[in-house]
């Protein structure tokens, strides 16, 4: 059973660091990830998988205790303060990594918002086909 949710944890990772990659191909919201030096595509790729990993931390470790917390304002808004939330974990992310030279960079709370939201959705769509079959 650990094994199984390992490799879920692994495959979260991998899609993240998708969804946030493709984010970053969208010039005009303003997220950017800078790799490790020297910058090549190799660093890419690991700066990538480093930014998914904590922000797979970051989602599973604050996001929860937020959401907990949130639940009430879940109700009142119908959900959408979720994507609300998802920027803000977006942006704790980018705070994180800014301690370095390397990682993700928002470069606003509202680029930040939209960009949650295409990630969410790149989320979604891999979790509808990457989800297992039922029997």
């Amino acid at each position: 059973m650990a094994d199984c949710a390992a490799m879920g944890f692994l495959i979260r990772i991998v899609v993240n660091a998708f969804a946030i990659w493709i984010v970053t191909l969208i010039p005009a919201l303003m997220v950017s990830v800078i790799p490790f030096p020297p910058g090549e595509t190799l660093q890419l790729v690991l700066t990538l998988l480093l930014v998914a990993a904590i922000f797979a931390l970051v989602n599973t470790i604050i996001g929860t205790v937020i959401k907990v917390l949130a639940f009430p304002l879940y109700i009142l808004t119908l959900g959408l303060i979720g994507l609300v939330i998802n920027a803000f974990l977006l942006w704790l992310t980018a705070w994180i990594t800014g301690f370095w030279d390397w990682g993700l960079r928002v470069e606003d709370f509202w680029w930040g918002l939209v960009a949650a939201i295409i990630i969410s959705l790149i989320n979604w769509l891999a979790g509808l086909i990457l989800r297992p079959k039922k029997d």
